[in-house]
C-alpha cells in the first residue's frame, strides 16, 4: 500500500498516470476502430458470413460508384457553402457583440447559443415541415405574399440544399460566435485605444488588429467546420424523412456508408467509405493548417 502511495505521488510517473484515461480512451475507440476498417476495407464482409480478401477490389468498385460520386459531391458542396457563411457572419456578429455599445449582450449569446441545445432530430423535423410542398407550409406560405410558389423544396436540388444550409446556419451560428467572441476576449483592449488614438477607423482597427489576432480561433473553427461539412448525415437524415432522397439529392459520404453498411450489410465495402472520408478530411485540414502557416514553428519566417 506504502509502495503504491508512492508510485502515485511520484513526480516521475504521475504525468503518465494522469495521460492513462485518455491513451486508454484513444486506443480502445479510435485506433483499433481505424485499424479494423482498415482491414475490413480490404475484405468482402458481411454481417454473419466468414470475411473473404479481395485486396483492392473495394477502391476500385468505389472511383467507378456513380452514387458515390453524388454523396461526395453533395457533401463537398454542403461543406464549402458552410465555410463561407459559418466563419464571416459569427465573426461579424461576435464583433458586434463585443462591441462597448452593444445593448442586451447577454440576451443576444444566449439566443444565438439555443439552437445548438435542441436536438437534431427536433430541428430537421421541423425544417422539413417549413420546407414542406404543401401550399400550407412556412416557406411556401410566406413566399406566396410575393406571389411565388409554391416550390417542392426537398424535391430540388437547388432548393434543398438552400434548406439544410438553413438548418446548418439555425443550429451552428451561435457556436461558432462563442468561439470568435472567446478570441476576441483575449485580445488587449490597449491595441484598439492605440489604434483609436492615432485615427484608425473601426474598419480599419477590423482589418489590421482583429483578424490577425483572432487568426488560432479562425483556424479551429475552419478545421473543425471542414470535418463537420464532410461528415454531416443526420442533418440530411431527418430534413429528407430518411436516407433516400429523390435522385439522391440528399445524399452525404456519411449517408452513403450508413446505406452500405447498415442498409445493404456490406461491411467491407462501408469501411472502404469510411477511409476515403478519412483520407479526405485529413488532406483537406492538413493543408488548410499547411497554409494557414499553424504548422510554423515560433520565430521562424
Amino acid at each position: 500500500m506504502i509502495k503504491l502511495k508512492r508510485f502515485l505521488h511520484s513526480q516521475k510517473y504521475a504525468p503518465y498516470i494522469f495521460i492513462l484515461p485518455f491513451v486508454i480512451i484513444f486506443l480502445i475507440f479510435w485506433l483499433f476502430p481505424l485499424l479494423n476498417s482498415f482491414r475490413m476495407s480490404f475484405q468482402d464482409q458481411m454481417l454473419g458470413q466468414e470475411p473473404i480478401w479481395i485486396g483492392f477490389d473495394n477502391y476500385k468498385k468505389l472511383m467507378n460508384d456513380t452514387v458515390f460520386v453524388k454523396a461526395v459531391t453533395n457533401s463537398v458542396i454542403y461543406m464549402a457553402a458552410t465555410l463561407l457563411l459559418l466563419i464571416p457572419f459569427p465573426m461579424l456578429f461576435a464583433v458586434l457583440l463585443d462591441s462597448k455599445y452593444m445593448k442586451l449582450r447577454e440576451f443576444f449569446k444566449s439566443s444565438f447559443f439555443v439552437p445548438a441545445l435542441t436536438s437534431v432530430v427536433v430541428a430537421g423535423t421541423i425544417f422539413r415541415l417549413m420546407f414542406g410542398e404543401m401550399e400550407g407550409s412556412l416557406m411556401n406560405t410566406f413566399l406566396a405574399n410575393f406571389n411565388l410558389g409554391p416550390f417542392k423544396y426537398l424535391k430540388d436540388q437547388t432548393l434543398s440544399r438552400i434548406a439544410l444550409l438553413a438548418l446548418a446556419c439555425w443550429r451552428w451560428t451561435g457556436v461558432n460566435m462563442l468561439y470568435f467572441l472567446a478570441g476576441l476576449n483575449a485580445i488587449d483592449k490597449e491595441y484598439y485605444e492605440a489604434a483609436a488614438i492615432d485615427g484608425a477607423t473601426a474598419f480599419q482597427r477590423f482589418k489590421n488588429i482583429t483578424v490577425p489576432l483572432i487568426k488560432p480561433t479562425t483556424v479551429y473553427v475552419l478545421t473543425i467546420s471542414i470535418y463537420a461539412g464532410l461528415a454531416m448525415f443526420t442533418e440530411s437524415l431527418m430534413l429528407f424523412n430518411g436516407n433516400n432522397s429523390p435522385k439522391n439529392i440528399g445524399l452525404t459520404i456519411v449517408g452513403y456508408l450508413y446505406r452500405q453498411g447498415i442498409e445493404k450489410n456490406r461491411l467491407g465495402y462501408a469501411a472502404t467509405v469510411g477511409i476515403f472520408l478519412l483520407i479526405v478530411a485529413m488532406t483537406i485540414n492538413l493543408t488548410q493548417l499547411k497554409l494557414t502557416g499553424t504548422f510554423k514553428k515560433e520565430g521562424s519566417k
